[in-house]
């Protein structure tokens, strides 16, 4: 348990019946008449929804342990994405669901953030941008700007993105996890 006085972004709490809530961001506010409250910007862990809070000042809430670490993606087994600890090399089998988005991005030995509230896996991070391979793109039509400059691209994990007319079939290009947007061509 915790008070509202000691929100922190990032800070999760258990509310309406054990749904988990990520503090977005928090103001304390002390009208000049009544009481003082706690206006919060609270994200659903599960579904990302957001919404708006507000709390009397002081008043309890429970707080949940999140416990995030990095694993490394080793295989899909099924309907399953299994991660290895680099800690103690134990294997966790992670649902297709709780991986989300973050499935259009995953090669084997790429590292990601996995979340857990009671051994239950809440949902997989990844960083903001990796750097994959095109695996199959149309040749560049010079002169083609009907698209605006840019073509569909396959990645190595079977996602497609939207690139740059100049960037070919092999290439390592970096991918914005967030919004599958291109960010450039990697050297080397």
């Amino acid at each position: 348990m915790a008070s509202t006085n000691d929100l922190k972004n990032g800070m999760v709490l258990k509310l309406d019946g054990g749904q988990l809530w990520s503090v977005v961001e928090f103001q304390h506010v002390k009208p000049g008449k009544g009481p003082a409250f706690v206006r919060t910007k609270l994200k659903s862990v599960m579904s990302g929804k957001v919404v708006d809070k507000t709390f009397n000042a002081g008043t309890k809430v429970e707080t949940a342990t999140i416990d995030r670490r990095d694993m490394q993606f080793s295989y899909m087994d099924g309907e399953y994405f299994v991660f290895m600890d680099m800690e103690d090399f134990d294997q966790l089998m992670v649902d297709k669901k709780a991986v989300g988005d973050a499935a259009n991005f995953l090669i084997e030995g790429f590292t990601a953030s996995v979340a857990r509230h009671e051994g239950e896996v809440l949902y997989v991070e990844l960083p903001a941008a990796v750097e994959l391979l095109i695996e199959h793109t149309d040749p560049g039509v010079q002169g083609d700007r009907s698209t605006g400059g840019t073509k569909p691209a396959t990645l190595e994990t079977g996602h497609e993105i939207q690139v740059p007319l100049f960037v070919n079939t092999g290439e390592k290009v970096k991918v914005d996890t967030r919004t599958s947007d291109y960010l450039g061509r990697v050297n080397g």
